[in-house]
């Protein structure tokens, strides 16, 4: 095999790679109609990925276990492929938190999620706003502008003809080493979500607690104001965390 088709089957691994990350649960045929790939070329790399352990298999639960016949399989992002696609985080923050908790406890924690969320706050807010009224339109800029910070954020719509509500997905968290031993980091963001698009939303699942993508339900029919600005240093959302 030439360097260039070795280069070529490393750049469409991480496409690949990426896809799931952003889209998981996925099929392959999914993949392969995003990618403009056959079946069997696409079928190549999941088995590339699967191999260094950066997909796995998903494994449904609930009503979709019980289907009759072979139904396809889907594929979702292990820690190791996640950790691939950013480096932001790092043991030194963990440690540094560590610290904090230890000489001035949680709720100096509790202070720094604020201050760090307030801070992207700050940023996205603009790009929010520029997307109108519309839940959804705002969801979908926040999405964008999570993305471009390395969170490979989607949105998709949920309910009777998808219109009732939608769960902003984010595949990666540049943060996740250290969510894991501070929850007060997605709590905090939670709450700014809430300001930003100006409902109460509600997270379902974090990559911290070992979900396959951190999931937030936004519903799109019932608004409660305009976003806030400000921080509160508590808050009242019921994540999964």
């Amino acid at each position: 095999m030439s360097d260039t088709s070795v280069e070529s089957d490393v750049t469409t691994q991480d496409r690949v790679l990426r896809l799931v990350v952003e889209n998981g649960p996925i099929s392959a045929a999914e993949l392969a109609r995003l990618l403009h790939l056959t079946p069997a070329g696409v079928r190549r790399h999941i088995a590339a990925l699967e191999r260094e352990d950066r997909i796995v298999v998903h494994e449904p639960s609930g009503p979709e276990q019980r289907r009759r016949g072979r139904p396809a399989r889907h594929y979702v992002a292990t820690d190791t492929g996640r950790s691939g696609l950013s480096h932001a985080y790092s043991d030194l923050a963990t440690h540094a938190l560590d610290f904090i908790d230890a000489v001035a406890g949680s709720g100096a924690v509790e202070l720094f999620a604020n201050q760090r969320v307030s801070e992207l706050e700050e940023r996205y807010t603009p790009v929010v706003e520029a997307a109108g009224p519309e839940v959804e339109h705002r969801a979908e800029a926040l999405a964008a502008a999570l993305t471009e910070d390395g969170y490979a954020a989607t949105v998709r719509k949920v309910g009777p003809r998808g219109g009732l509500a939608v769960q902003l997905c984010q595949g990666n968290c540049p943060v996740l080493a250290v969510a894991e031993s501070y929850p007060q980091l997605c709590h905090a963001e939670t709450r700014a979500f809430s300001r930003l698009l100006g409902v109460h939303v509600q997270r379902l699942a974090t990559l911290a607690r070992g979900g396959y993508v951190c999931t937030t339900h936004i519903p799109t029919t019932v608004p409660i104001g305009r976003p806030s600005t400000t921080t509160s240093p508590r808050g009242d959302d019921t994540e999964g965390n």
